[in-house]
């Protein structure tokens, strides 16, 4: 080493590339705070008055425009750090300075540029993000021309390889981006099962149908609008529904709902009124009290029908099909259920329970129990999409009515029919492989 080439140039080089460095550090933090600064924490933190997290916000409003920009000052300043580093090194060890210069820049990019800013940003992403967001705002507006004409270069070349981009598209939508972090604090303890299924259930709300909850037409209790008053007010009365549908002529002819208090409501008159006799409930019209049917289509989302529902002030409604056949019937009840599980009063019949587990690690399932529930019940991954119940998926998937005894395997389980209603598989055996 030549004493003589530690002039002043030499100084100031130094200095120049220990300014590019921090410039580097500074990039290196700021992308990795900006796009691991929670936005919910973001927008939270500016309605409390921040105008930091109000700039990081808009900041991060274009990720491509963002990340662009602090990738394009981040290299050109290694660059030059790197250039200036090699020549000042050349000059110092000859033809051995460009190995030191790689060998040393490496390092120091590595440990200053790069490690630190990263570790120090990712331990509190919204604090530096609202810190960094102003000078990062002017930045991205003065590299924005070289930013835009390297989007549009960097999607020529992916449309010449047959790969459309589209610039609206979030990477993570906002409930996978929710759920995989509910998932996530299930799986390190900190978030209850029963907490993260509500959640989920409540997020669900728009992503499934009122066919996949709804009470089958063949569970229907119904009323003949024909029969005597007597025998009607019997039928309720036994009933453990307030709210039952009125049919004339076939099942599939529903022409009213009548609810338990309106029509002992309209007795109550009859009594009060002195009327109440054989030829008086002989001549009483039923109908007079009963609400027009509420019909909803089988396609109605469960987010849809709650709306719907909270709406029109009711709780009970029809599902008919495409050609306006009965369907079945549902429930803001049913809707609520999916959100907090199964509620019963003390009018509910009691039910045996639906998933039993046994000695050899198995479990007896009634067949009619729905895939989402035992899935949310032993946090299982069975397809709901061809099926809404296990015995329909296991129909589905054996193409076939099985018979008692035969064994299937799919999805990673085993299914044993156990015992059968007609067409119907009434319970089953379950066993993970």
């Amino acid at each position: 080493m030549d004493p003589s080439t530690l002039d002043a140039a030499f100084w100031a080089t130094a200095a120049a590339i220990v300014v590019l460095l921090i410039l580097s550090a500074f990039f290196s933090g700021s992308e990795t705070a900006l796009t691991a600064a929670s936005r919910g924490k973001l927008r939270s933190a500016a309605d409390k008055g921040s105008r930091g997290a109000e700039r990081a916000l808009k900041v991060t409003e274009d990720n491509e425009r963002l990340i662009g920009s602090v990738l394009l000052g981040n290299n050109v300043v290694n660059i030059l750090a790197t250039s200036l580093a090699t020549a000042i090194l050349t000059k110092v060890f000859g033809q051995n300075g460009v190995a030191a210069a790689t060998l040393i820049m490496t390092l120091l990019v590595l440990i200053f540029a790069e490690v630190l800013p990263k570790t120090f940003a990712i331990t509190n992403p919204e604090k530096v993000a609202s810190f960094v967001a102003r000078p990062i705002g002017v930045i991205v507006l003065i590299f924005a021309p070289a930013v835009t004409a390297v989007r549009f270069l960097v999607r020529g070349v992916l449309y010449l390889f047959g790969v459309r981009t589209d610039p609206d598209s979030n990477i993570l939508a906002v409930r996978e981006e929710i759920a995989g972090a509910l998932h996530l604090g299930h799986a390190e303890g900190w978030v209850e099962k029963e907490d993260r299924d509500r959640i989920l259930g409540a997020l669900d709300l728009n992503e499934r149908t009122v066919e996949e909850v709804m009470l089958h037409r063949s569970g229907i209790e119904m009323v003949d609008a024909a029969l005597p008053a007597q025998d009607i007010l019997a039928q309720i009365l036994q009933s453990q529904h307030t709210r039952l549908p009125l049919y004339r002529d076939n099942p599939e002819n529903i022409v009213g709902v009548i609810h338990a208090k309106d029509l002992l409501r309209a007795m109550h008159k009859l009594l009060s009124g002195g009327t109440v006799d054989g030829q008086g409930l002989a001549v009483f019209d039923v109908m007079k009290v009963a609400m027009p049917p509420y019909f909803v289509p089988e396609t109605t989302t469960l987010g849809d029908q709650m709306r719907n529902f909270l709406k029109r002030k009711t709780h009970f409604a029809l599902v008919v099909d495409e050609y306006g056949g009965l369907e079945g019937l549902i429930t803001l009840e049913d809707i609520l259920e999916e959100i907090v599980g199964e509620i019963a009063d003390e009018f509910d019949d009691y039910e045996p329970e639906q998933i039993a587990a046994t000695a050899d690690g198995a479990y007896i399932v009634d067949g009619g129990i729905t895939i989402r529930d035992l899935n949310r019940a032993h946090d299982w991954q069975l397809p709901d999409d061809e099926a809404n119940t296990i015995a329909g998926l296991v129909i589905h998937e054996a193409q076939m009515i099985p018979v008692v005894g035969q064994v299937f395997s799919f999805h990673g389980f085993r299914f044993e029919v156990l015992t059968k209603e007609e067409n119907r598989l009434a319970t089953l055996k379950i066993r993970k492989l």
